[in-house]
């Protein structure tokens, strides 16, 4: 079974209420999910093979431990609000190669559909990070999961900002080999299918939309 892992450090949890502030305007809120995407990058390149290099410093050789050229990694952002966290996570990854996953929802059958896929070069080679700030029915990433696994990709993981319960609940039995990686998992999603307290529509207020 996936696990899930709350990036509960206090820098993550700080920036984070100020992300949910209905006060935070696009320019500051656009800034916090960047920084909180870097600091949530650290946790979930934790186990990102090493290779040993000797180094001489100032007072004599050493050996040290350098990324392995070995990773080869793939940010799969779902559009659009996933976009919002992509450069904050290529600060600390600048190699990951990055695709997009492009989904919207049926309103006759609120299911996700598919309308735009690029995929990293030779994407079955990567380990695959799915991104999406909301992680609420679970529906878009499951159907992004789905498509990654249609085409043979099998080291995946899921990033997001917030989760609800039955977002997870439903990742888990859709998917139960993907571990999931979330700054805060919520109370419940409420009638609309808002996450609660949560913070609102991610892309609407990355981009200033309503």
């Amino acid at each position: 079974m996936g696990k899930v892992f709350v990036c509960d450090h206090p820098l993550i949890q700080h920036k984070l209420t100020y992300i949910r502030d209905k006060n935070t305007k696009t320019k500051d809120f656009r800034e916090l999910v960047d920084e909180v995407s870097s600091l949530m990058a650290y946790e979930i390149t934790r186990n990102v093979a090493l290779e040993q290099v000797e180094v001489e410093t100032p007072v004599t050789k050493t050996t040290c431990h350098i990324v392995s050229g070995s990773n080869k990694l793939g940010l799969i952002p779902i559009l659009r609000a996933g976009l919002g966290m992509v450069d904050g996570m290529l600060k600390l990854m600048p190699t990951a190669e990055v695709g997009h996953i492009g989904l919207y929802r049926d309103p006759q059958t609120l299911q996700p559909v598919e309308y735009y896929v690029k995929l990293p070069t030779d994407p079955t080679q990567r380990e695959l990070i799915v991104i999406d700030p909301m992680l609420a029915t679970g529906g878009s990433a499951i159907a992004a999961i789905d498509l990654l696994k249609k085409r043979q990709c099998t080291r995946i993981k899921l990033m997001c900002l917030i989760a609800a319960p039955e977002g997870v609940a439903a990742v888990q039995k859709a998917h139960p080999d993907i571990d999931i990686y979330v700054a805060a998992v919520d109370e419940y999603l409420n009638d609309h299918g808002y996450i609660v307290p949560g913070l609102g529509d991610a892309g609407d207020r990355l981009y200033g939309t309503n």
